[in-house]
C-alpha cells in the first residue's frame, strides 16, 4: 500500500465537501470514519471520474483501469490519502461531466477535462497538470500530411458532432472532406483501410489510440499541434481541496513521476508532448 501523505484535515474537507454535494451519507458509499487507512478497517472511498474509452488515458479493459489520466488521479488520490483500493472509478462521458460534479455523482475529474471560462461558470479546476494540442494521425508511411493546412482535397475522419475537424475546414483547408465516424477507433479503421487520409483531435488522444496493439507500425501522430487544450482536474465549485490537488501535481512534475507516465503511456507512438508547454505550472486556485 501507498504511503500516505496529507493529514486528516485534507480529508476531512473533501468527505465533507462530498456529503454536501450527495446531501449526506458517505463518501463513495463507505463506512464514514476519518478517512483512516483501508488496512485499519476505514472504509472510505473516493470517486473518480475519468473515460472509459480513450486508450492510453482513461480505458476499461474488465476490471483494469489504464492510462495516463489513470496513474495521474491514482497519484494525486494517494496524496490526498487515498489508496489505490479506496478509488472507485466512474465513467464521465464528455456531456456528463459537470452535471456530475454538481450533483456529488464523483469527486474529481480526471477525463481530458479543457479548462475553459465557460466550465468554470459550473465547476472549478486544479491544474493544468497537462497541456495538449489538436493535432492529425496519419497512415505511417505517410509524408504528405505535415499539419492541417496540407489537407486541402483529403479525407478527414472525426467523431460526430465533434468541432476538430471542421475546425480545420473553417481555418485551415476549406477543401477538407469531412468524414465523421462514432468513435475515435471507428475513425483509425478507415484510416488504415485507406478510406481517410487523416484523422483528428487531441494529440494525446492520437497517441494513445496510436500505441494500440492493432495499431502499431501502422500509423502515427503527424507532432504539430495546432490548439492548446489545458487538462485540469474537475472540482466541485465549493471545494476545500484544489491547493491540495495542485501540490500533488507540483510533486508528480518535481519527482519525475509525471514523466514516466507520459512515456510509459505513449511509448511506441512517436508521441512527445509540446516541450514549451509541458510540463504546466498548475494554476493558481480560485
Amino acid at each position: 500500500m501507498r504511503t500516505r501523505h496529507v493529514g486528516a484535515a485534507t480529508l476531512a474537507a473533501l468527505t465533507a465537501l462530498t456529503l454536501a454535494a450527495c446531501g449526506g451519507g458517505d463518501v463513495g458509499g463507505g463506512d464514514g470514519g476519518d478517512g483512516g487507512d483501508s488496512s485499519d478497517g476505514g472504509g472510505d472511498s473516493i470517486k473518480i471520474g475519468i473515460k472509459f474509452d480513450q486508450p492510453g488515458l482513461g480505458y476499461q479493459d474488465g476490471s483494469e483501469y489504464t492510462g495516463f489520466d489513470v496513474d495521474v488521479a491514482t497519484y494525486v488520490a494517494d496524496k490526498l490519502g487515498y489508496s489505490e483500493d479506496q478509488i472507485e472509478w466512474v465513467e464521465a462521458p464528455s456531456a456528463n461531466r459537470e452535471t456530475m460534479l454538481q450533483t456529488g455523482q464523483v469527486d474529481m475529474i480526471f477525463a481530458t477535462y479543457s479548462i475553459t471560462d465557460e466550465r468554470k461558470e459550473q465547476v472549478a479546476f486544479a491544474g493544468p497538470y497537462f497541456v495538449a494540442g489538436q493535432d492529425l494521425l496519419v497512415a505511417e508511411d505517410n509524408s504528405d500530411i505535415t499539419g492541417p493546412e496540407t489537407l486541402e482535397g483529403k479525407n478527414l475522419c472525426s467523431v460526430t458532432g465533434s468541432t476538430s475537424a471542421q475546425r480545420i475546414k473553417d481555418e485551415y483547408a476549406e477543401g477538407v472532406q469531412l468524414v465523421e465516424r462514432p468513435g475515435y477507433a471507428e475513425c483509425v479503421t478507415a484510416l488504415t483501410a485507406g478510406q481517410v487520409d487523416a484523422v483528428t483531435t487531441d494529440d494525446i488522444i492520437l497517441a494513445g489510440l496510436a500505441g494500440q496493439d492493432a495499431n502499431k507500425g501502422k500509423v502515427k501522430v503527424v507532432g504539430n499541434p495546432f490548439s492548446e487544450e489545458r487538462y485540469g482536474v474537475g472540482l466541485p465549485q465549493d471545494n476545500e481541496v484544489c491547493e491540495d490537488v495542485n501540490s500533488a501535481i507540483q510533486e508528480m512534475i518535481d519527482d519525475g513521476s509525471w514523466e514516466e507516465f507520459v512515456m510509459s503511456n505513449t511509448e511506441g507512438t512517436g508521441y512527445e508532448p509540446n516541450a514549451d508547454q509541458n510540463p504546466p505550472t498548475p494554476d493558481a486556485c480560485a
